[in-house]
């Protein structure tokens, strides 16, 4: 499988392949997640469909300003830049998050929208003791509890959660980022959504565990709820068979 080249444009770091003429899936990453982790589907679904991925500049963007919901308005001005109609939005995590939150703004705008250990109604992430910098071993722990199968968790991801809870000013953005996560709830806010939604999760999701998943399916008006079992937290990228198979079939109705 070839690796996927991360292009720059204007103010935009993005992954685009696919025919210019198909219809798009957007593509938003999580918090701890790279674009990497949607390798898998962006292989099987390029050839048919048009596929962008913005990197989100929680790292680059001024720390005053930094939220979900400014990483949200940052997706929506890549929309318009690049002149997307009509996406598939399909968000891992807090990429969840900013899906809700731009669905929820945009709705006209959007065509599905698919989550997949989504945030938005609770989270249990690094909790209290996080970060611990400097310690790898208590890094390996958290990032293996983000997959069912240990195996999936990389030294590569290691070393690169490892980097930015090394580095002061990255580690406070993340953290920004997660506590604004955790303020901008959008319980409350479900039964408003009209866009046909897909949720895929991990049976043993233990970050937003099966009951939230359950919860986002009560809420979210003609919601649909598949489960992929032996699965933790991105789906994407430990089950990518599995998930693509159920998105593949999911988009074909929409």
């Amino acid at each position: 499988m070839n690796a996927l080249t991360i292009q720059t444009k204007d103010k935009f770091n993005f992954i685009g392949v696919g025919p210019d003429d198909g219809e798009v899936l957007l593509l938003l990453h999580g918090l701890f997640g790279t674009a990497s982790n949607f390798d898998e589907t962006i292989h099987f679904f390029k050839d048919r469909y048009r596929i962008y991925l913005p990197i989100l500049p929680i790292f680059d963007m001024d720390v005053r300003k930094l939220s979900v919901y400014s990483l949200m308005e940052y997706v929506r001005s890549f929309v318009e830049h690049f002149d997307i109609k009509n996406p598939h939005i399909i968000g891992n995590s807090l990429g969840g998050h900013i899906a809700l939150l731009y669905v929820l703004e945009y709705m006209d705008d959007v065509k599905s929208m698919t989550l997949t250990g989504s945030s938005g109604l609770y989270e249990s992430a690094f909790g209290k003791s996080f970060p611990r910098r400097g310690d790898k071993d208590f890094i390996r722990k958290k990032i293996n509890l983000t997959f069912y199968d240990d195996d999936v968790a990389t030294e590569e991801m290691v070393d690169e959660i490892y980097d930015i809870t090394s580095n002061t000013r990255k580690c406070l953005k993340m953290v920004k980022t997660a506590k604004s996560a955790i303020r901008h709830n959008v319980g409350d806010q479900l039964d408003k959504i009209k866009v046909p939604t897909l949720l895929v999760w991990g049976k043993q999701d233990t970050i937003t565990p099966a009951f939230v998943a359950e919860e986002f399916n009560e809420k979210i008006p003609n919601a649909k709820l598949e489960f992929i079992d032996k699965c933790g937290h991105a789906p994407m990228l430990e089950t990518p068979e599995a998930f693509n198979k159920v998105l593949e079939s999911f988009l074909s109705q929409v």
